[in-house]
């Protein structure tokens, strides 16, 4: 077998993992959530948001260990970027998502704020332990601001007794389901750094484009999965919130917490190319959700092209 067919295979097979592991860990958690009584707030908020960020993470800080920061923070550019195009633009192509929300502008204005922040990071050339922690200390300041909003707004609403999430395995297959989506992310994080550095390397592509290509599409499957699931009930408040919340944690959640384990060195392309890029997609979107009621399916068209353009694009970088 030659280099590259083995290179392509510990991809596919990292990706297959990937997929697999978050929706077990996704899943598992829920349930052991429900089983505990806690509301649907804090499963996706917490653990949804987080459980679909889980792949992004283990991929970043597995990059950063093996020494491919280009990887790792095109892990979290490119899927952000992916996940507002790609996610939301196929999703509204196959079903118009009404904005109704308003935390759900909330969560888009966060996303553009914490965009700014780290580009403007990125043009200092390294993201450094004090950022990490600064990064990391800003999620967890949302978390609890978004946690108190809510819970007045539940109350307020009186439903804050009928968001309890229903259980659906015994507490032992949830607690399996966690363990081995843990055990699936990790591997999937290995063979994913593995294959897509040797790919790279096998066919003269930067470590960057990879990164910010094969790897951040393949760290976005968690969140398209869920997306279209939401689609599929109606949901639409489910497919945004899964959206932003998730852009917000690859931001202050993984990069900080990558940063804080190891300094990540940022080539320039990310302060002056893709993480501009990231910014204007995230202040389009805001200001989209902020003036219009509905996503429609000549938006999620025009997103799709769009997509496809800074893919195309990239060759040529």
């Amino acid at each position: 077998m030659t280099h590259l067919a083995w290179d392509l295979l510990l991809l596919a097979s990292g990706l297959a993992l990937l997929v697999a592991g978050g929706e077990g860990l996704v899943r598992g958690s829920t349930d052991l959530a429900a089983r505990l009584g806690l509301s649907k707030l804090i499963v996706g908020l917490v653990i949804l948001g987080f459980g679909t960020s889980a792949p992004e993470l283990l991929v970043s800080i597995q990059a950063a260990l093996a020494g491919s920061p280009a990887i790792s923070i095109g892990n979290v550019v490119g899927s952000n970027i992916a996940n507002v195009l790609l996610i939301i633009g196929l999703v509204a192509l196959i079903a118009p998502l009404p904005n109704r929300d308003p935390a759900i502008r909330r969560d888009a204005a966060v996303t553009l704020a914490a965009s700014i922040v780290i580009v403007l990071l990125f043009l200092t050339g390294t993201i450094d332990r004090i950022a990490g922690f600064l990064l990391f200390g800003a999620l967890l300041v949302y978390v609890a601001v978004c946690y108190v909003l809510e819970t007045r707004r539940a109350r307020a609403s009186a439903q804050g007794d009928e968001a309890v999430e229903t259980a659906s395995m015994s507490p032992l297959l949830a607690g399996v389901a966690v363990v081995a989506g843990v055990a699936m992310l990790v591997f999937s994080a290995r063979f994913m750094v593995d294959g897509a550095t040797g790919i790279a390397r096998d066919l003269g592509i930067s470590e960057a484009v990879v990164g910010l290509t094969i790897v951040a599409i393949g760290t976005s499957l968690p969140e398209l999965a869920t997306a279209i699931v939401a689609a599929r009930k109606n949901e639409s408040e489910l497919v945004l919130g899964n959206v932003f919340g998730s852009c917000i944690f690859n931001i202050l959640c993984i990069l900080g917490i990558t940063a804080i384990i190891m300094p990540i060195p940022v080539d320039e392309r990310f302060a002056f190319v893709d993480g501009p890029v990231m910014i204007a997609v995230a202040a389009a979107s805001a200001v989209y959700l902020f003036t219009r009621g509905v996503i429609g399916r000549k938006t999620g068209a025009a997103m799709l092209l769009a997509y496809g353009g800074y893919l195309v694009a990239q060759a040529g970088i």
